[in-house]
């Protein structure tokens, strides 16, 4: 019995693809037979991480195709030609108005993208869920086979690494208060409802600044949007840093203050658990799979009022007992995200679902 992964791209640094190539190595663990498959794949990835789908042998009844499902592609209307079991892996897909206005491209993708995943509802297996409300979503498109929660594996031993001296030093030795968030500059990600909510603050305490980590590829109109924003709101302290290596990644994050997340559509947001690694007080928006992510700890805001945002910032900055409780909550969530643990779990899972697909 073969135990194959396939999606559309899979690219250095992204989650879905850590998460697939992660998955990979548990799966060989496990002894079964596997491999990766893909229509793209990054050049930066190490030799033989994957394949491309055209060199997918033929799939045996008794194997099992795990498909990561994430973005449009013509791979959802083709999966029902592999005569084998199939598991999906959902990792959400962003609805397409949050692209309307900025890209027109992106927003058939993500359009194509929901198509596939509502053609395929009587076409797999079972399915996973990065999150219950990943799942949520699944059942109002009508899913009904077996379903199971199982948040991204993540190898925090990466974290541990070096980061970018140079940065720390520059972003730590004025003493500034630096608010950061990590993901890539897009509509669903309300970078602008980040940029309003420093504008309030920096008027309670003009030292600090915001750090916006993350790619602006394919989003170029609404990066524009956002500097013209912050510009006319006459914020000098708001750092774009466009796509950098991870050395850097890892210096904002030992740089940070606070991580501030006010994203209006997250189908997991590894940067919540990335940032309760690096013992970062979180403050965010409970939207879409957020609170599922913080599992009670961090802080939530109910509703999006860049005052109360801003507010609750300086609270974190002034209150030593909030910051340490705060991060103290954080700490027992981010054992439920432990390597050992999501492993386990999706090895238990795994083997019910060969035993019983």
């Amino acid at each position: 019995m073969r135990v194959v992964q396939l999606l559309t791209t899979l690219s250095f640094g992204d989650a879905v693809s850590n998460d697939t190539l992660a998955l990979g190595k548990v799966i060989r663990e496990m002894g079964h037979d596997t491999g990766i498959y893909a229509e793209n794949i990054d050049p930066r990835l190490p030799k033989g991480s994957a394949q491309h789908v055209r060199e997918m042998k033929f799939l045996r009844p008794d194997d099992l195709l795990i498909y990561h499902k994430s973005t449009g592609t013509d791979l959802s209307f083709r999966l029902q030609d592999h005569p084998c079991r199939k598991l999906m892996i959902y990792h959400n897909i962003t609805p397409p108005a949050f692209f309307e206005p900025y890209s027109l491209e992106a927003a058939a993708l993500t359009r194509y993208g929901l198509e596939g995943v509502t053609y395929l509802k009587d076409k797999v297996d079972a399915v996973m869920g990065d999150s219950e409300f990943n799942l949520s979503n699944l059942r109002d498109m009508g899913y009904t086979c077996p379903m199971m929660v199982r948040p991204i594996l993540i190898p925090f031993e990466d974290y541990a690494k070096k980061p970018d001296e140079a940065i720390v030093r520059e972003m730590t030795k004025d003493g500034w208060t630096n608010i950061v968030f990590v993901g890539r500059i897009a509509p669903n990600k309300r970078q602008e409802d980040l940029i309003r909510t420093f504008a309030v603050y920096k008027k309670m305490n003009p030292r600090s600044r915001l750090i916006l980590v993350g790619s602006w590829t394919g989003m170029e109109n609404y990066y524009e949007r956002l500097r013209t924003y912050a510009q006319a709101l006459g914020l000098e302290d708001v750092i774009f840093t466009g796509h950098i290596p991870f050395a850097q990644i890892l210096a904002y994050y030992h740089s940070a203050s606070v991580f501030l997340c006010m994203s209006a559509h997250e189908g997991f947001c590894v940067p919540l658990a990335e940032a309760m690694y690096f013992r970062v007080p979180i403050i965010a928006y409970s939207a879409c799979a957020v609170p599922d992510t913080l599992g009670g700890s961090g802080l939530l805001l109910t509703r999006n009022d860049p005052t109360e945002a801003a507010m609750l910032i300086d609270r974190v900055m002034r209150d030593d007992a909030l910051r340490e409780a705060v991060i103290k909550g954080q700490d027992e969530r981010l054992k439920d995200f432990s390597y050992d643990r999501i492993k386990a779990l999706f090895t238990r899972q795994l083997t019910d679902v060969i035993r019983n697909a």
